[in-house]
């Protein structure tokens, strides 16, 4: 098992979605997911000021061998295809480092990458983790099933499929849409993972579980200026607040009720933010 993060400071682990570049439809349309999408001129700036700062952008493995220097950790969730398109060649330029979290299901999909395209990124040097087989919420699956059917599909099917396309193992998993449990944790354990990424609003020091590491979304519109304090980890305590207030409400109400009222709000205002 992959030992914490052993000296230096807090590393903050950065979790984009899709790219939008002029012109391209987005892969979705819906406030919910527009609110992930960064534009390509905004990602191009992120990089160009973690360059500027002096620091690097490392993707996971990198994260845990390499933890002396002032570094955030860059992951991408779904696998779209301006993974490929857009941020790979960005990355390439600044000599940086990401993990691709891919959802084995979406490949071929209209927006994200072919196969084809997963081997290129992947023969790019670029590592690629494992976003499940379908996307689901892993909360909700095998409520029933003392042998975890549905999970070791999403969790360990989709390891080795991805494993079978790459021809390079996949040691990373990332939970789709910030939703787990212990025992989609076990499964990941069990299935051969060696880190399992949350959507917990936190930086990881030597302390931080590898099956629980946080991630800090870069939302559509951030602003330089809150993009450089979230690399540094400040004002991360504001977010985890806002965050626990609603998987307080998700816990509530469920998750397809929560995002059914959460939906219509977003619809109702038309926030993109």
């Amino acid at each position: 098992m992959t030992a914490p993060i052993k000296t230096g400071p807090k590393r903050v682990f950065l979790m984009y979605h899709e790219l939008e570049i002029p012109g391209r439809a987005l892969c979705q349309s819906e406030p919910g997911y527009l609110r992930y999408v960064v534009t390509r001129d905004d990602f191009r700036n992120q990089m160009s000021f973690i360059r500027s700062d002096g620091w690097r952008a490392v993707n996971v493995s990198d994260s845990f061998s390499q933890p002396e220097s002032p570094a955030v950790v860059i992951t991408f969730d779904d696998g779209c295809e301006t993974d490929l398109l857009c941020a790979a060649q960005m990355l390439k330029e600044a000599h940086f480092g990401a993990t691709f979290y891919v959802t084995v299901g979406f490949l071929g999909k209209p927006g994200y990458m072919s196969v084809s395209q997963l081997r290129q990124l992947s023969d790019q040097g670029f590592e690629i983790g494992c976003h499940s087989w379908t996307h689901p919420y892993l909360t909700d699956l095998d409520l029933n099933d003392p042998d975890l059917k549905e999970l070791r599909h999403e969790i360990g099917d989709a390891k080795s499929r991805l494993e079978e396309l790459t021809g390079r193992k996949v040691n990373h998993f990332s939970c789709p849409g910030g939703r787990w449990d212990d025992r989609a944790v076990k499964v990941a354990q069990e299935s051969g993972y060696l880190t399992f990424a949350t959507s917990r609003t936190h930086a990881n020091t030597y302390s931080t579980d590898p099956f629980a590491l946080g991630r800090v979304p870069v939302m559509r519109g951030t602003e330089l200026k809150t993009f450089a304090a979230i690399c540094r980890g400040q004002g991360l305590r504001q977010m985890r607040l806002a965050n626990s207030a609603r998987e307080t409400a998700r816990n509530l109400l469920g998750n397809s009720t929560y995002d059914r009222i959460r939906g219509a709000l977003l619809n109702r205002t038309g926030s993109q933010n």
